[in-house]
Order: C-alpha cells, then sequence, then structure tokens
C-alpha cells in the first residue's frame, strides 16, 4: 500500500501508511506488555506448579532460534525504516519471552522455584514498555510533522543564512513524509543582484549535502516584497524562531 502512487486526494501518495503501522505496533506491543504484567501479579501469588520444565524449556530454546533467525533478516533495515522496526521489536519482543521461559525453566527444575516464572515475565515486559515507547514516540512525532531527530533546525537556519546572496530566512519547516524521505519549506529573502536559480541550485546542493534533504519548496523573496498578511508565521506560534 505504501507504494501506490498519489492521487489528486493524497498528494503524497500513502507513504504514511508506514507510519500509521508502526504507531499500531507500537501500541499493541505496549497492550500486550501490560498484559504480561496482568498475568505476572496474578502468578506472583498463586504460582502454578509447572510439572514439565523440560519441555517448557525445549519448546522456548526452539521458539528463541527461530526468533533469533527472524531478528537477523530484519536487522539490516530496522535502524532505517520505522515500520520494520516495529516488526522487529516483535520479533524480538518474541525472544526476550523464550529467554524468559529458559531461564524459568532451568530454575523450576533445578530448585523447584516457581516465582521464576512471574519474576522473568514482568522484567520481560519492562523492556517491552521501553522500546514500544520509543516506537510510538518516533511515530508521533512524523505524525505531527515535527522536526526529525537527527536535523537541527538551528543548523540548517545557519546554513541557509551562510549561502551568498542569502539576507534572511523565515517560516523554515522540516518534517518527515516516511522514514527516510525528508521535506523543506521556508520563505528566503534575497538581495535583489542574485540570480534566484543559482540562489537555489545552491541551497537544494546545500541542504542536500549537509542534512540529506531533498524535497524543497523554497518561496523566494526580496526586500520590497510585503507578504505578511500571508504569513502562517506571523503569530509566531506555529514557526520555529531561533535566537538569532
Amino acid at each position: 500500500f505504501g507504494s501506490r502512487p498519489a492521487t489528486p486526494n493524497k498528494t503524497f501518495g500513502y507513504y504514511r501508511l508506514e507510519i500509521l503501522a508502526a504507531f499500531t505496533n507500537g501500541v499493541v506491543l505496549a497492550a500486550v506488555a501490560l498484559f504480561i504484567f496482568y498475568e505476572a501479579y496474578a502468578r506472583w501469588f498463586e504460582p502454578p506448579e509447572l510439572r514439565r520444565g523440560g519441555v517448557m524449556t525445549a519448546v522456548a530454546a526452539g521458539g528463541l532460534l527461530v526468533n533469533l533467525a527472524c531478528a537477523w533478516l530484519l536487522h539490516g533495515e530496522h535502524t532505517r525504516d520505522l515500520n520494520v522496526r516495529g516488526a522487529w521489536l516483535h520479533v524480538l519482543s518474541d525472544a526476550l519471552g523464550s529467554v524468559g521461559a529458559i531461564a524459568a525453566g532451568v530454575l523450576v527444575i533445578s530448585f523447584g522455584w516457581y516465582a521464576a516464572d512471574p519474576l522473568f515475565s514482568a522484567l520481560i515486559a519492562v523492556l517491552i514498555v521501553w522500546s514500544s515507547w520509543n516506537l510510538i514516540r518516533e511515530a508521533t512525532n512524523v505524525l505531527l510533522e515535527g522536526t526529525p531527530a537527527h536535523i537541527n533546525l538551528a543548523a540548517v537556519e545557519g546554513a541557509i543564512l551562510e549561502t551568498v546572496g542569502v539576507e534572511e530566512v523565515h517560516d523554515l519547516h522540516v518534517w518527515t513524509i516516511t522514514s527516510g524521505r525528508e521535506a523543506l519549506s521556508a520563505h528566503v529573502r534575497h538581495a535583489h543582484a542574485v540570480s534566484q536559480p543559482e540562489l537555489l541550485r545552491s541551497l537544494r546542493s546545500k541542504l542536500h549535502e549537509q542534512f540529506g534533504v531533498d524535497h524543497l519548496t523554497i518561496q523566494m523573496e526580496t526586500g520590497d516584497f510585503e507578504d505578511e498578511t500571508f504569513h502562517f508565521c506571523t503569530s509566531g506560534t506555529a514557526c520555529f524562531r531561533s535566537s538569532k
């Protein structure tokens, strides 16, 4: 679905479906962790008697091998693709569950300590909550069109202002369309003598090389261009303003 072409109603295509899927993955993982907490709480006060600790350990070991193989297949992409990271976290949570089951099985077989089952379950749930929270936070930032974590907006502003011919930049926004696709829009005021095509080429090259931004929308302005009526950021509440 994410690769479907853009339409007049969906001008950016369906790229955001990837982010919605990642957000959903994070919420589901958090819900699973809460359920594990609930079960662990009940089992802590009434630990079930596990008579087949050896079978439990063997099954968990098999599950761990399968999950580690899946995690290895997804490992390369999970740092670049938010949706793949969600799938990777699902696999990782299953692997952690297998590790907990193996550890609990060994303790049950060796010492008859049945409380190991809820204890390891609670520890695994904590790790799942931590990882799912990071996934939800990153997906929410994209959905709210926040500045990507790897881009410093003040540095972007500085790079634009350092370009020869630029006098001022305002209404500056950088956001993520989907994983690996950043967009930028800005109003740039320049000197009258500056060639707009040359300045635009210079800005495009600099922003690509320094920040990896390829999708640019820049409105060129001169000092005698009055457009305050149309400024989205006139009130100063919706746009970034540096201390410069």
